[in-house]
């Protein structure tokens, strides 16, 4: 049969392929006899025995209407995908088929639509142009900053009667106002709280400094979509922190009998763990500049290449992003519906938001698929265990569970996709230079 099909295929936009498909008429009166067939075995028709009634009068009892109906699910099924094997054609999703023509006597039209895996035109890599990242120094300032932070959990705090300076720990009173009223969750009594960022939201660290005991600052904040409240989700709010009490960080001279407290005696001196924090911020850096050295060579590669992500794809995306959301406000006590409603957004608002973000992932997920392809470098099975059974041996939670991680499909795809994006990486890298 599928040897007798019409199949036209062409390109259409958006990664999808249309097919013309015309089935000859003996087809088509196959299918009608075959499903008056299977009707006239179910039907049950006074004056006769179940299944015994003739097929003129199963027809004549359904109606023309009924029996195309059953005809369309019976043949189209099968049609499509007979002209997809025909074609060679993988759909991502199902086609999307409408019913030009479908007669007895004559020759069924039918027109699909197939979303299909978008063709990549990978940029070739040799020849991008990607600026050097910006150098990260470690300077003295950088040093000194990390050994306060170091010796941070040994600080001696300490009342003082002044002013808030930076790096204080405040005594405050919280209240936060949002459309008029107050969000009574937010609301907190003698809190203490570093006054740095970090800590205190940087719109308070600007206006504390300078306060003194029982004074108000307010200072006016916008909420990202995504915060954890949803009474703020989104939304401008006024912050009021009224000062109680300023207590004043002292942090442990950096002498050698610190030194080799901190180290379990692995320094004997300040100096020399002075030079074991500067060489740990150095390798640091390193990482640093590796990563946004790979970030920008992507982006390169990914702009320079030329893929259109079908729709079903990002729909698709979408559909695994919103679970996700759903499952985490749950956690939080929350309906999805009930923080939509929080945030002002329905279902298809929020998805209409985050649909160009999850079609750029897309786009770079299919470009470096086509880069790991053309390059031969998908892990093999064993590769893959290996990878698994390293990264194991780094890390204690996975340890626990490695025979397990072992056993599962899912894991492995997991650790095969780590493993290729980081020969991705490396090989683009090495060809960009």
């Amino acid at each position: 049969m599928a040897a007798e099909l019409s199949v036209v295929t062409e390109r259409l936009p958006k990664s999808q392929v249309g097919m013309d498909i015309e089935v000859p008429a003996e087809v088509v009166d196959a299918t009608y006899n075959r499903v008056l067939s299977r009707l006239a075995s179910r039907a049950k028709i006074e004056g006769f025995r179940p299944g015994k009634a003739p097929r003129e009068l199963v027809e004549a009892r359904l109606g023309p209407v009924a029996l195309r109906e059953e005809v369309v699910e019976t043949m189209v099924p099968e049609i499509v995908q007979q002209a997809l094997v025909k074609e060679s054609i993988e759909p991502i999703d199902n086609p999307d088929v409408q019913i030009l023509e479908l007669e007895r006597g004559r020759p069924a039209k039918l027109k699909a639509t197939i979303s299909v895996m978008p063709e990549v035109t990978l940029a070739d890599a040799t020849k991008l142009e990607v600026e050097p990242p910006h150098a990260h120094e470690v300077n003295d300032e950088l040093l000194e900053r990390r050994l306060a932070d170091l010796r941070e959990p040994m600080a001696e705090i300490t009342p003082v009667e002044r002013e808030v300076r930076e790096g204080d720990i405040a005594v405050i009173d919280i209240e936060v106002e949002t459309e008029g009223r107050i969000v009574e969750s937010e609301t907190r009594k003698a809190t203490e709280a570093e006054v740095r960022e970090g800590v205190l939201l940087p719109e308070l660290v600007a206006v504390l400094p300078g306060t003194f005991v029982d004074e108000t600052r307010e200072a006016k904040v916008n909420f990202p979509a995504d915060y954890s409240d949803p009474q703020l989700a989104g939304k401008e709010a006024t912050i009021r922190v009224t000062v109680r009490g300023v207590k004043e960080k002292m942090l442990p001279p950096l002498d050698d009998e610190l030194a080799k407290s901190m180290t379990n005696g692995k320094q004997e001196t300040a100096e020399a763990y002075r030079q074991a924090v500067r060489e740990e911020l150095e390798e640091s850096t390193k990482a640093l500049l590796k990563m946004e050295r790979e970030q920008a060579v992507v982006k390169a590669l990914v702009e320079a290449s030329s893929v259109d992500v079908p729709d079903s794809l990002i729909d698709r995306e979408l559909a695994s992003e919103l679970e996700s959301l759903e499952r985490n406000v749950n956690r939080q006590g929350l309906k999805l519906e009930r923080y939509l409603e929080y945030i002002g957004k329905s279902i298809d608002g929020w998805m209409a938001g985050q649909r160009a973000e999850a079609e750029e992932r897309l786009k770079i997920d299919l470009v470096l698929a086509e880069f790991a392809r053309r390059e031969g470098l998908e892990p093999t099975d064993e590769e893959v265990l290996q990878f698994l059974e390293a990264q194991a041996s780094e890390d204690e939670e996975l340890k626990g569970q490695l025979a397990d991680l072992k056993k599962s499909p899912t894991a492995r795809r997991y650790f095969a996709s780590r493993l290729r994006r980081r020969r991705v990486l490396d090989r683009l890298l090495e060809v960009v230079g």
